[in-house]
C-alpha cells in the first residue's frame, strides 16, 4: 500500500497552491510527504484558464503574472465611464499554464512531493486516514494511501441553495492592427453590451500591451450560452462598441461559474477535505477564486505544522456570504437594475475599500456604508427575504467546453 501524509487530488489552482505551501513555502517546521494526483484524462483536467485577483506589490507568484493594472475603468450602459485607483492594489493576471509550471519548477526542489498521474473514482475513509483510488496509465489499478486528503475535484451537484446564478463568460486572446489599448488600465465591467433578458451582461477588457488584450463577454444570468452566441456577442462588442477594427484572434477561453449562496462542506469525512471552488473559495457574488485559494491554503499548512486536524477554513465571513445571498436574490428577482448597481458601487465606494469588500476584508463599519450607497429599499426587502426562502437542488455541472472550443481561431 502506497503511503503519505497527504493525498492532494487534482493539479488545479488550489491543488499547486496547497502542495506549494506544504513543500515548505511557508516558514520553518518538518514538511509532510505530500501525493498530488493529477488526472490522466485531459477531459478530467481543469482548461487554460486566466486567474485574476488583486495585492500590495509583488506577491510570491510574480515571476507567473502575465500582466497587472494600477487602474480600473467601468463604463456604464450610456458610455459614461470612470477611472478609478486602486492603491495601494495592483489588478494582477496569470495565466494557468504559467502558475502550473512556476509552483513545479519550485515543487522539484523539494524531495517529499511527488506527483502521481491517475484518474480518481473513489475518495474514502480507512482506519487511520484515508485511501484514494483511481485508474493509471495502462489501465492500471492504483491505490493510496494518507492521513489526511485533500480533494480539490469540482463537485458534481450543487449543494442545494436558495439562490443560484451562473457567471459565464467567452474570450478572445486578440491581436490588433494598431496600438488602441492602454496597458496600464484594466477596463473591468463595461455594461455597453446588449443586455440579456434575465440578468446583466458586460464587456471586460485586459490589455497587456499597446495592441495585444483579453476581451471577454459575460454574463450573470440563469444560463450559459452556446458558443455561436457568444461569438455574436464578442463580433458585435469589438467592432461596434470597442471599434478595434481588424483583430487577430490567436485563443479564446470559456468558463461557466456558479454563483451560488449553497454552503460548500469543507469536511466530509474524518480525514478527507475539500478544497478551492470545491470548498467554497470562489466568492458567490464576484467569482473570483485564486486569492481565498491562498488564504485557505495557508492556513493548512499551518495546521499541518502545528499537528493540528487540518480542517480547511471557511474563505469568507458568514457576514459576507450573508450579504452575498442577499445579492443574488437581489439580481435574480431583478430587483434592481444590475448595470447601474455595479457602477454605482464603483462611483460612490473608494476603490481600496471596494476591492477590499470583494475579497471578504470590510470591517463591519464598512459594510455598513458600502450598504448605504446602494438601493436601500430593495436590499433591506430581500435580506428579509432570504432567511426564509427554502434550499432546492441545482444541477452543478454544465455541458463541457469541447477541445474545439479552446483551440486558436480567427476573426
Amino acid at each position: 500500500m502506497d503511503q503519505s501524509d497527504v493525498i492532494i487530488v487534482g493539479a488545479g489552482a488550489a491543488g499547486l497552491s496547497l502542495a506549494h505551501r506544504l513543500a515548505g513555502a511557508d516558514g520553518p517546521g518538518a514538511p509532510p510527504a505530500v501525493t498530488l494526483v493529477d488526472a490522466l484524462d485531459q477531459a478530467l483536467r481543469p482548461p487554460e484558464r486566466t486567474w485574476c485577483f488583486w495585492e500590495e506589490g509583488d506577491g510570491e507568484f510574480e515571476d507567473a503574472v502575465t500582466a497587472s493594472w494600477r487602474r480600473l475603468r467601468v463604463v456604464g450602459r450610456d458610455g459614461t465611464g470612470s477611472v478609478h485607483r486602486p492603491a495601494p492594489y495592483r489588478y494582477k493576471m496569470i495565466r494557468s499554464t504559467a502558475f502550473r509550471e512556476l509552483v513545479e519548477r519550485r515543487l522539484a526542489r523539494h524531495a517529499g512531493v511527488r506527483t502521481v498521474h491517475a484518474d480518481v473514482d473513489t475518495v474514502r475513509d480507512v482506519r487511520g486516514g484515508a485511501e484514494v483510488s483511481g485508474t493509471a496509465e495502462g489501465g492500471r489499478r492504483v491505490t493510496l494511501r494518507a492521513r489526511w486528503v485533500f480533494d480539490s475535484r469540482p463537485p458534481r451537484d450543487l449543494p442545494r441553495a436558495r439562490s443560484t446564478l451562473l457567471q459565464h463568460f467567452r474570450g478572445w486572446f486578440l491581436r490588433t492592427d494598431a496600438p488602441v489599448f492602454d496597458p496600464d488600465v484594466a477596463l473591468l465591467m463595461d455594461f455597453r453590451t446588449p443586455q440579456p433578458r434575465h440578468g446583466v451582461s458586460f464587456g471586460y477588457v485586459l490589455p497587456t500591451g499597446p495592441d495585444e488584450a483579453l476581451v471577454e463577454y459575460t454574463e450573470f444570468s440563469p444560463a450559459p450560452l452556446t458558443r455561436d452566441a457568444y461569438e455574436r456577442r464578442l463580433r458585435h462588442y469589438t467592432r461596434e462598441v470597442l471599434r478595434l477594427g481588424s483583430v487577430q484572434v490567436h485563443g479564446c477561453e470559456q468558463g461557466v461559474i456558479p454563483m451560488t449562496d449553497a454552503v460548500f462542506p469543507r469536511r466530509v469525512g474524518r480525514s478527507v477535505f475539500r478544497i478551492g471552488t470545491a470548498g467554497g473559495a470562489t466568492r458567490p457574488a464576484t467569482g473570483y477564486t485564486f486569492a481565498a485559494i491562498q488564504r485557505q491554503c495557508r492556513a493548512i499548512a499551518a495546521a499541518c505544522r502545528r499537528g493540528a486536524v487540518p480542517v480547511p477554513p471557511a474563505p469568507y465571513s458568514a457576514r459576507a456570504r450573508a450579504m452575498d445571498a442577499v445579492l443574488l436574490r437581489l439580481l435574480l428577482r431583478e430587483r434592481v437594475d444590475g448595470a447601474r448597481f455595479f457602477t454605482g458601487l464603483f462611483e460612490n465606494t473608494p476603490t481600496a475599500r471596494l476591492l477590499r469588500f470583494l475579497d471578504g476584508g470590510t470591517r463591519l463599519w464598512e459594510d455598513i456604508a458600502i450598504g448605504l450607497r446602494t438601493p436601500v429599499l430593495p436590499m433591506l426587502r430581500t435580506a428579509c427575504e432570504v432567511p426564509l426562502l427554502p434550499r432546492r437542488d441545482r444541477p452543478a455541472r454544465p455541458a463541457p467546453v469541447s477541445a474545439a472550443d479552446r483551440r486558436a481561431v480567427r476573426s
